[in-house]
C-alpha cells in the first residue's frame, strides 16, 4: 500500500500587527491579564481586502513550491475553514482557479480548529487506496471578520493566517502513521457563532481541551503501535499556552520539544498547525526522521490527532 506524507509547506501570516498593548486602548484588559491566561503577546491581521482565498492561495503557492509540485499535478484540494469568503462557492474551488489546479477536485472541510487534521485523515485515504497521488490540504481563517471586538473575552484571542501541506506518497517507513479523530457535540453551544460574531464559554473549553488534548495525543501514539517515549516533537493547536502546556506534560515532553507560536499569532484556528509547522520547519526544529504528533481541537465539539513519521 503507498503510503501518505507530507511533501512540502507553506504559509501565510496576516500583515497587521496588532499588541496586546494596542487592546488596552480600546477594551478593559492589559498586557499582564492577556500574556498570563493565554501566553499571547500579539497577533496579526489580514488587510481588508485580503479575504480567505487569499490567504489560502498564498499558503498554496509556497507549499506546492516547497513540495517541487506543480499546480497541475494536483487531484484533491481540501481546505479547512469556518470563516470562508462566502458560503458558496467553497475557497478549494476559487484557489483551484487561481493556483490552475485544473483537473483537481475541490471540497471544504468544517472543523473549526481541527480542520487542518481532518484534512490530512482525509487526504490520507484518498492517497493510500491509490485513487489520488497528490493532494493540497489548507487551513484558513480570517477570524478577524467575526470577532466581536467589544468582547474582552474573545476579543484578544484571534488572528488572521493560512497554512497548507502537499500530500503524496513517502518511503514505506515515513509519512501519517496514525490518526485519530473525535467528536462531543453535547458541547456544540460551548463556541459557536450566531448572527454576525463568534462567542465561547471559555471555562467550559479550557476543561474539555486539557483532557482532551492529552488523551487524544496518547491514543494515537497506541493506534500508530508506540508509546509517548517515542514522540520527538508535539505541535499542539495554537489556542491557549496553558492548554498546550498540560498536553506536553502528558506527553512527558521538554519545554523546547513543543511548537510554540501562540504567542506572535495568537490562535488561527485552522491554520494554527500548519503555520506553526512551518516556522519550526524554518528554523530546524523539525528534522527528517522526527516523530511528530499534531493535536487538536475546536468547535463542535471537535478534536483530533495524527501521528506522522517527518520525511519523503
Amino acid at each position: 500500500m503507498t503510503k501518505a506524507g507530507i511533501l512540502g509547506m507553506g504559509s501565510y501570516i496576516g500583515e497587521e500587527l496588532v499588541t496586546n498593548a494596542d487592546f488596552e486602548k480600546k477594551i478593559d484588559t492589559n498586557d499582564e491579564w492577556i500574556r498570563t491566561r493565554t501566553g499571547i503577546e500579539e497577533r496579526r491581521f489580514a488587510p481588508k481586502d485580503v479575504d480567505s482565498s487569499d490567504m489560502a492561495y498564498f499558503a498554496a503557492k509556497d507549499a506546492l513550491e516547497h513540495a517541487g509540485v506543480s499546480a497541475e499535478d494536483i487531484d484533491l484540494i481540501l481546505v479547512a475553514t469556518v470563516t470562508p469568503d462566502m458560503p458558496f462557492p467553497t475557497v478549494s474551488t476559487l484557489i483551484q482557479h487561481r493556483l490552475g489546479a485544473k483537473k483537481a477536485a475541490a471540497m471544504d472541510i468544517s472543523a473549526a480548529c481541527a480542520g487542518f487534521i481532518y484534512g490530512l485523515a482525509t487526504g490520507q485515504q484518498f492517497i493510500e487506496t491509490g485513487a489520488y497521488k497528490n493532494i493540497l490540504v489548507v487551513g484558513v481563517e480570517k477570524l478577524s471578520k467575526i470577532t466581536d471586538f467589544t468582547d474582552r473575552n474573545t476579543a484578544v484571542l484571534f488572528g488572521d493566517g493560512a497554512g497548507a501541506a502537499v500530500l503524496g506518497p513517502v518511503s514505506e517507513d515515513k509519512g501519517i502513521l496514525a490518526f485519530e479523530l473525535g467528536a462531543d457535540g453535547t458541547g456544540a453551544m460551548h463556541i459557536n457563532q450566531q448572527g454576525k460574531y463568534l462567542q465561547m464559554n471559555g471555562r467550559e473549553v479550557f476543561k474539555f481541551a486539557v483532557r482532551q488534548m492529552g488523551d487524544s495525543s496518547l491514543r494515537v501514539l497506541e493506534k500508530a503501535g508506540l508509546t509517548k517515549e517515542d514522540c520527538d516533537f508535539l505541535v499542539p493547536h495554537q489556542a491557549n499556552i496553558r492548554i498546550m502546556e498540560a498536553a506536553r506534560e502528558r506527553l512527558d515532553l521538554p519545554v523546547e520539544k513543543m511548537s510554540k507560536t501562540v504567542h506572535k499569532y495568537g490562535n488561527t484556528s485552522s491554520a494554527s498547525i500548519p503555520m506553526a509547522m512551518v516556522d519550526e520547519l524554518r528554523s530546524g526544529k523539525i528534522k527528517d526522521g522526527d516523530l511528530l504528533v499534531l493535536v487538536g481541537f475546536g468547535a463542535g465539539l471537535v478534536w483530533g490527532s495524527v501521528a506522522i513519521r517527518w520525511g519523503r
